[in-house]
C-alpha cells in the first residue's frame, strides 16, 4: 500500500538518506511536500523527480529561483517560515523532521499538531522545548519516531518491553576525531581537524559537537524526552567504533544492544518503515573483520560538554535551551576562527551562569528564550 510523505530539510543530509530509501522504494511512497532552506536548483530537481505536490523554501527570496527550477512541473510552490509549517501541517503518513536549529521547531510543532508520526531529527525540538513538545504530542496523539542512531537504537531495544524493567539506558559516544587529545592540544585544534569525524559524514556544526561531546550532551537531554526512565537512570560511554549505537539494561541483568553501520539510513528505515522492516542497500556487518568493540568512560575534564548538558537538565526550566543556543553561538565562532576548541565549552558554561530566564510554556517562549540566551552568548564573546 502506497504510503505518503513530507520531508523537511529535504537537501540536508537526514533528506539525502531518506529520499534515497524512498527512491529504492518508489512504489510505497507518495510525496506530498519537500522543503529546503534556499538551495532551490536542487529542490526543484528534487520536487520533479519525486512529482512532489509542494515544495517549500524556507528564505523567500529563493523562491523565484525554486519556480525556474521547477519549469512546467505541476508541483506548488511557496516561500517563508509560515509556509515551512504549512508543508509540515498538510495530512501525511509520515513527516520526515529534518530541519537543523531552531528553524525547525515550529515546523515539528506544526506537524505534532496533525497527530501523525513524525521521523524526529531536529535535535533542538526535544533539547529547547521538550516539556511544550512532548505535552503536545500527547495532546494531539503524535508518534514520535526518533531518528538519530543512538535514540533510535534504544527505542529498538525497548520494543515489546516495558519501561518499568529499564535499569538503565546508555547511549554511546565514538569520542569524535579529537578523543585522544591532550589539553594543550584541544587548544590548538583548528575546525578542519574539529569535523573530521572519524566514522560519520555529517555537517560542520554537528561534527564540532561531537569533538566537543557537546552532541551526547544534547542527546542525553533528548533521551530524557523521549524515554521517561529518570536522569539517574541515563549514563553515557565512549565507543570509539561506532557499531554498538546504544543499549538498554534491564532490572533481570539483561542488556540488548542494537548493532549497524554507521550510515542514517539505518534509523530512517527503522522509522520509514515501523512496525515493521524494510530492505536497505547496506552491507552486513562484519564483525570478524572490525576485530574488537571497545568502551571507555568520558573524560569530562577534557570534554565538560556532557557534564553541561547533564546539570542543564538537572536545573531545568530554561536551562536546556540556553544551553543549546549557547551552545550554536559558540560553535559558529569556532568555526569562524574567533575562538579556540576549549572556549566552546567555556562560552557555553558562562552563559549558563548568567541571570535565568523563566520556564517556557509555548513555543513563543522557547523561541524568546533562544534569543535571549544567543544575545548573551554574544555580548560574552566580545569579552573573550
Amino acid at each position: 500500500m502506497t504510503r505518503t510523505i513530507t520531508i523537511l530539510g529535504a537537501t540536508g543530509s537526514i533528506g539525502a538518506s531518506t529520499l534515497d530509501l524512498v527512491r529504492r522504494n518508489r512504489e510505497a511512497w507518495r510525496v506530498v511536500a519537500l522543503t529546503a532552506n534556499c538551495s532551490a536548483e536542487e529542490l526543484g530537481a528534487l520536487a520533479r523527480e519525486f512529482d512532489a505536490e509542494l515544495a517549500v523554501v524556507g528564505d523567500e527570496s529563493c523562491l523565484p529561483d525554486l519556480r525556474a527550477a521547477l519549469g512546467d512541473a505541476r508541483t506548488e510552490t511557496a516561500g517563508g517560515a509560515q509556509a515551512l509549517c504549512e508543508a509540515a501541517s498538510r495530512p501525511a503518513d509520515m513527516v520526515v523532521a529534518g530541519i537543523v536549529g531552531t528553524a525547525g521547531l515550529a515546523p515539528v510543532m506544526a506537524a505534532v499538531e496533525q497527530g501523525g508520526a513524525i521521523a524526529l531529527a531536529n535535535k533542538e525540538a526535544l533539547v529547547s522545548a521538550g516539556e511544550v513538545l512532548t505535552a503536545a504530542v500527547a495532546k494531539h496523539g503524535a508518534t514520535l519516531l526518533p531518528t538519530d542512531s543512538e535514540h533510535n537504537a534504544i527505542f529498538q531495544c525497548l520494543a515489546g518491553n516495558r519501561v518499568e524493567d529499564v535499569k538503565r539506558i546508555t547511549l554511546t559516544a565514538s569520542g569524535g576525531p579529537l578523543r585522544t587529545w591532550s589539553m594543550a592540544e584541544l587548544d590548538a585544534a583548528t575546525p578542519e581537524q574539529a569535523v573530521a569525524h572519524p566514522n560519520w559524514s555529517m555537517g560542520a556544526k554537528i561534527s564540532v559537537d561531537s569533538a566537543t561531546m557537546m552532541n551526547k550532551g544534547l542527546e542525553y537531554i533528548e533521551a530524557f524526552h523521549l524515554f521517561p526512565v529518570g536522569v539517574e537512570r541515563l549514563s553515557i560511554v565512549v565507543h570509539p567504533q561506532s557499531v554498538i549505537h546504544s543499549m538498554v539494561e534491564y532490572r533481570d541483568g539483561s542488556t540488548l544492544a542494537q548493532l549497524g553501520p554507521s550510515d542514517m539510513r539505518v534509523p530512517i528505515a527503522s522509522c520509514l518503515a515501523w512496525p515493521q522492516r524494510m530492505d536497505t542497500p547496506m552491507d552486513s556487518l562484519d564483525l570478524a573483520a572490525i576485530g574488537q568493540l571497545t568502551f571507555e568512560a568520558p573524560d569530562e575534564a577534557r570534554f565538560p560538554a556532557t557534564r553541561l548538558a547533564r546539570e542543564a537538565l538537572q536545573a531545568g526550566g530554561a536551562a536546556p535551551a540556553v544551553l543549546n543556543a549557547a551552545n550554536e553561538v559558540a560553535v559558529a565562532a569556532f568555526l569562524a576562527g574567533q575562538v579556540k576548541f576549549t572556549q566552546i565549552s567555556s562560552l557555553v558554561a558562562q552563559t549558563l551562569e548568567t541571570a535565568m530566564p523563566d520556564a517556557p510554556a509555548t513555543l513563543d517562549d522557547v523561541l524568546a528564550v533562544d534569543a535571549e540566551a544567543r544575545a548573551r552568548a554574544g555580548e560574552l564573546l566580545e569579552t573573550a
